[in-house]
Parts: C-alpha cells; sequence; structure tokens
C-alpha cells in the first residue's frame, strides 16, 4: 500500500486542472453568494403543509412517514456493495488494494450512509412536523447529498477533488441547517440546496474529462431527472392528493423517487465489482 500512498501524495501535488480551477470558483461563488444574500424567513422554513395526514393505527401522517424506507433499503444495498466490493478486493487479489479508487469510495460511502441518516431524519420529521424535526430532517439530507456531489465531482472533474468537495458541501449544508434552526434564515440551505444542484446539472450536462474515464461511472443525468421529478411531485402534493380521492399524496411519491436516484449509483458500484473481480478470473483460467 506504500506505493499506492506514494501514488495519491504525487497525484495532491500536481497543479489544479482547468476544471478544477472551474469547480473552485463555482464554490467559492456559492460561498460568496451566502454571505451577501439577504435574510430570508418562511414559516416552517418552507417547508409545505402535506395534503395526507392519515393515520394508520398509532402511526401518524402514516405514508409520508413510510415512504421512507426506500432511502434505507437503498442505502443498506448501498453499503453492502461497498464492504463486498472492498472485501472482497483485498482478499482475493491484494496487490490489486491500490488500484481501488479510494477517494471516490469514500465518497459512495458517505451517500449511502447519508441515506440511512436521511430515513432516520425524516421519519422523525413527518411524525410531527415542527422546526426542531425538520432541522434533523435537513441535516441527513445533506449527509447524502455531499457525497452524490463528491461522486460527480470524481467522474466529471478528477478523483482527487471529490473527497474536498463532499467535505465542503458537507460542513456548508449542515452550517446552514444551524443558521436556519437558530435564526430562523432559510437562505444559506436554499442556496446550499439549489446551488447544489445547479453544479450537479453542470456536472451531467459537462462532457467527459479528458485526463482518465469516469472512476465509477455514474448516470448523473438519470440522478438528476429522478430528483427533479422527485421535486415536481412534491410540489404537487395536494393536487395529486385530489387527484386520486384522498389516496396517495404527491409528498410520498417523492420520497421513493429521490430514493430511486441513488439507483444508478448503486448500480455504478456493482459495475466496479464485476470489473475488479475480472483480473482474478482470468488468472483461474
Amino acid at each position: 500500500m506504500q506505493s499506492a500512498t506514494s501514488s495519491r501524495s504525487r497525484v495532491s501535488r500536481l497543479p489544479l486542472s482547468r476544471r478544477e480551477t472551474s469547480l473552485v470558483a463555482a464554490l467559492a461563488l456559492l460561498t460568496v453568494v451566502v454571505l451577501l444574500a439577504p435574510a430570508l424567513e418562511l414559516p416552517m422554513g418552507g417547508a409545505a403543509h402535506f395534503a395526507d395526514t392519515r393515520a394508520w393505527g398509532p402511526l401518524p401522517n402514516a405514508l409520508d412517514v413510510l415512504s421512507n424506507l426506500p432511502f434505507a433499503l437503498m442505502g443498506v444495498l448501498g453499503l453492502r456493495a461497498l464492504g463486498q466490493l472492498e472485501s472482497s478486493h483485498e482478499a482475493s487479489w491484494p496487490r490489486a488494494a491500490e488500484s481501488l479508487p479510494l477517494n471516490t469510495l469514500d465518497c459512495a460511502w458517505l451517500f449511502f450512509a447519508g441515506l440511512l441518516v436521511t430515513t432516520a431524519g425524516s421519519v422523525f420529521f413527518h411524525l410531527h412536523p415542527d422546526v426542531l424535526r425538520l432541522a434533523a430532517d435537513r441535516a441527513g439530507m445533506t449527509i447524502a447529498f455531499a457525497g452524490m456531489i463528491g461522486l460527480a465531482v470524481s467522474d466529471q472533474v478528477s478523483p482527487r477533488a471529490a473527497w474536498p468537495s463532499a467535505w465542503f458541501v458537507l460542513a456548508g449544508g449542515l452550517l446552514s441547517v444551524a443558521i436556519y434552526h437558530e435564526t430562523g434564515n432559510v437562505m444559506p440551505w436554499a442556496v446550499v440546496q439549489f446551488g447544489g444542484m445547479g453544479l450537479l446539472v453542470a456536472l451531467a450536462l459537462s462532457s467527459a474529462r479528458r485526463n482518465g474515464p469516469p472512476v465509477l461511472g455514474v448516470r448523473l443525468g438519470t440522478v438528476v431527472a429522478l430528483y427533479a421529478l422527485a421535486k415536481l411531485f412534491e410540489l404537487a402534493d395536494a393536487q395529486l392528493f385530489e387527484l386520486t380521492g384522498g389516496w396517495l399524496g404527491g409528498h410520498a411519491v417523492k420520497h421513493v423517487l429521490a430514493a430511486s436516484a441513488a439507483l444508478p449509483v448503486l448500480l455504478a458500484v456493482r459495475r466496479l465489482a464485476r470489473h475488479s473481480a475480472a483480473p482474478q478470473s482470468a488468472r483461474l483460467h
């Protein structure tokens, strides 16, 4: 592993590429916007009143609560796939451990772990929506979102920029949640959420980087499309509830669609696992 460490050290000392410079500029711009933007105070931080408030027995807001379970499912499947990838890679082909994209996989671990935290925070919030619980809900979302940004940066900018970018978004997101909880100012959170999504869209639309193929090859366009569709259903919560005769609200559908946006990441990890196992299979033959 010493050669892998020295290799990463040499890479970290290389000058910034054009894409890395553009990324730093974009993150700096978002920071300036947060610092200069006027305060924005909204009731419940802009969270809407949910249309479907039906209880199932002792469980209040049942569908809005239970529809968070797909987040947990994707989180468990993702962490399991990552664990299998790393353990099998090291056990069956020890010298190849250094070929694992560790910076990128750290972001994947953060993303899937964030989905589990998102499940807990969102269930906690939807059981009894209030300001404190909304902060917990958004804190969980921030962890998964930071991991997703890191993965996108790894594929479209550079692997070495992935982990710092993820930590930047994580720190900014958690700070914005704290600011909202203490002051009621939702503007920093809005900049993190929509500015981060704008960055994700820009990365999805950018051409393939020249200094090597994508590390995971996550289909960012699919991630963005599913998340955008989820937001549309969130906005149409009451309309869908009325259209379905009170059977299903848009907010529950939003949860399922947002969770399904993790599927391209899961599939990418599994592709990497199959690719990593190929040299071992070739040796057996």
